[in-house]
């Protein structure tokens, strides 16, 4: 039993691209589906497939990694809100990551979004973490 469901997504595409993985599958939920889809409309991930099966689904996540040097494109993973300690901001307290560079993945009342999403929303909400 998984009590941390985000961080558990986090730490399989750590470990996935620590090993140099080119595909890594995931337990589904609606929240790890909404991350996966900014996580590739933000150019942190190739490509993605979420896929049926007799449980609750899997997602299939191709994992992007630099030609040249090999790097993967994303270098770091930060687990922000946990449920021990739940995290929350407003529009205007959004920390930036990375100098603007990364981005934070907040929960918001009107859906999961990043940090530039929710502050032109003008929402605030739980921040799940900080990808860069």
């Amino acid at each position: 039993m998984v009590t941390d469901p985000i961080a558990d997504f986090l730490t399989r595409v750590r470990n996935a691209q620590m090993a140099g993985h080119r595909i890594v599958e995931i337990p589904a939920s609606n929240l790890k589906k909404r991350i996966t889809e900014i996580l590739y409309d933000q150019g942190y991930i190739l490509k993605y497939k979420f896929e049926e099966d007799s449980k609750q689904g899997v997602i299939k996540i191709a994992l992007k990694y630099d030609a040249q040097t090999k790097q993967p494109a994303i270098r770091s993973l930060e687990r922000v809100s946990r449920p021990g300690l739940r995290q929350y901001s407003k529009p205007t307290d959004f920390k930036r990551v990375m100098n603007g560079l990364g981005i934070a993945i907040v929960s918001t009342s009107k859906g999961v979004m990043t940090d530039k999403q929710a502050k032109s929303a003008n929402v605030g909400g739980e921040v799940l973490c900080y990808i860069c």
